[in-house]
């Protein structure tokens, strides 16, 4: 059975945690969009999970209708936040399975 050798499981553990770094910080810049009500209105998230923008058609506006106006908010900012975590999820992935950390005996070391 082959030895762990320690100091090279550090230095790639050292390496996916910066590779992670890199991608959380990736993700954080990359925005995306979503829209409910037939676009009337429109939410931008980060990868940080933060809302950035908040459009709200002047037709719905006008329409006074103060609950929708609130229930299409609350849609258009879920789904925004759920194509947020599907992106950042999509970035993780490209690090691979363990990040590309090889251990002996599992298929890599």
């Amino acid at each position: 059975m082959a030895q762990l050798d320690f100091g090279a499981l550090m230095k790639q553990a050292q390496a996916l945690q910066e590779k992670l770094k890199e991608a959380q910080e990736h993700a954080a810049a990359q925005v995306v969009d979503a829209e409910a009500g037939g676009g009337m209105v429109r939410v931008s998230v980060d990868g940080s999970m933060q809302v950035r923008k908040v459009e709200i058609d002047s037709a719905l506006l006008a329409s006074n209708d103060k609950a929708m106006i609130e229930d299409l908010i609350v849609v258009a900012i879920n789904l925004g936040l759920k194509r947020a975590q599907e992106m950042v999820a999509q970035e993780m992935g490209r690090i691979g399975p363990l990040g590309g950390i090889k251990l002996p005996g599992f298929g890599g070391g």
